[in-house]
């Protein structure tokens, strides 16, 4: 991915003050932002698969946070060196 990309340039507004990410060759959308008036003033509740994993006060860092999130959950669980099993010469 180019440097100056963002989730921003992949977001959908199929109405107004929802915004979507769709993976490359998926159909549904992986993620959704809308935007809420609350008491502290507007709020964008962030979602991934339908799950509340936030609320931000920019579009582009809610964007970025479904991103993020969804980008976690496509590689392999743990740390950063995980546990692909015992190597065949132990």
């Amino acid at each position: 991915m180019p440097a100056d990309w963002h989730p921003f340039l992949s977001a959908e507004e199929p109405q107004p003050g929802v915004w979507t990410l769709t993976a490359q060759y998926d159909s549904e959308p992986y993620g959704r932002v809308e935007i809420r008036r609350t008491s502290d003033g507007p709020r964008y509740r962030v979602e991934l698969y339908g799950q509340l994993i936030g609320w931000s006060t920019t579009l582009r860092l809610a964007l970025d946070r479904v991103h993020g999130a969804y980008l976690k959950t496509l590689g392999p669980g743990g740390a950063a060196k995980a546990d692909w099993g015992a190597r065949p010469d132990s």
